[in-house]
């Protein structure tokens, strides 16, 4: 288990799946998590989460893809908890079955939003925070399909490589500064919603969110202090 106490750590989507898995575990390493949910009242488990010293705190109704949100919410965050260590962008978001050619502004401005803009708007907001302490963590949520288009894929596909290529480029920027920044890759995580779309698939190949938090985590600790700019992937079976 890794040990993230007297550290801040900043979850976004907290109330999904994967985001959900991730504080967790990081309240389970002692951390204080602030979880970060664009609904009212579904992170009540998370407030309700038994832990011998991690805290949580919820901060509702933020829409991340807003920089006026994000500026607010770090203000908040800075008055109720204190500076932060490390974020976690879990937020995003797939929509498949327009080709390239018949792509609408709908589709294409909301793969953006939920992939691109939610993790540029939230680092422009926390990154300071990390300069100003000379260290900081900031993991973003990829896909295996940043590696390739697919038919029916196009505007999921282009967001997810624009979101790895933006990772990289501010791992190159913020290593002076002893900031590490990395892009975990899934495959297909092991979701209800992903179970009832694609019911006849094998299940265990696919990978759990508990499995993607645990390899997070990995690369918020101090394990992990070597390494920034690095795609992870984490496929499954």
């Amino acid at each position: 288990m890794f040990e993230f106490k007297d550290q801040v750590i900043v979850v976004t989507g907290a109330a999904g799946n994967l985001g959900n898995a991730v504080a967790k575990n990081f309240l389970k390493g002692n951390g204080t998590v602030c979880g970060i949910d664009h609904r009212k009242g579904r992170m009540k488990d998370l407030e309700n989460f038994p832990t011998k010293e991690g805290k949580f705190y919820p901060f509702e109704e933020v829409d991340v893809t807003k920089k006026t949100d994000a500026t607010d919410l770090v203000k908040k965050i800075h008055d109720q908890v204190g500076t932060i260590d490390i974020l976690v962008n879990t937020v995003g978001g797939f929509s498949m079955g327009e080709s390239v050619h018949e792509l609408s502004d709908q589709m294409w401005g909301r793969m953006m939003d939920l992939n691109v803009h939610s993790f540029l708007t939230m680092a422009s907001a926390i990154v300071p925070d990390m300069i100003e302490k000379k260290r900081g963590k900031v993991i973003s949520i990829g896909a295996k399909a940043s590696l390739r288009g697919s038919a029916s894929t196009g505007a999921y596909a282009a967001a997810k490589t624009a979101l790895l290529r933006l990772t990289e480029s501010m791992s190159e920027e913020l290593k002076k500064h002893n900031i590490q920044v990395n892009c975990i890759l899934p495959g297909t995580i092991d979701t209800p919603e992903n179970r009832k779309a694609m019911p006849n698939s094998d299940f265990s190949k696919w990978v759990s969110p508990d499995q993607l938090a645990e390899v997070i985590l990995l690369f918020s600790s101090p394990l992990a202090d070597a390494i920034t700019g690095a795609a992870v992937p984490v496929y499954g079976q």
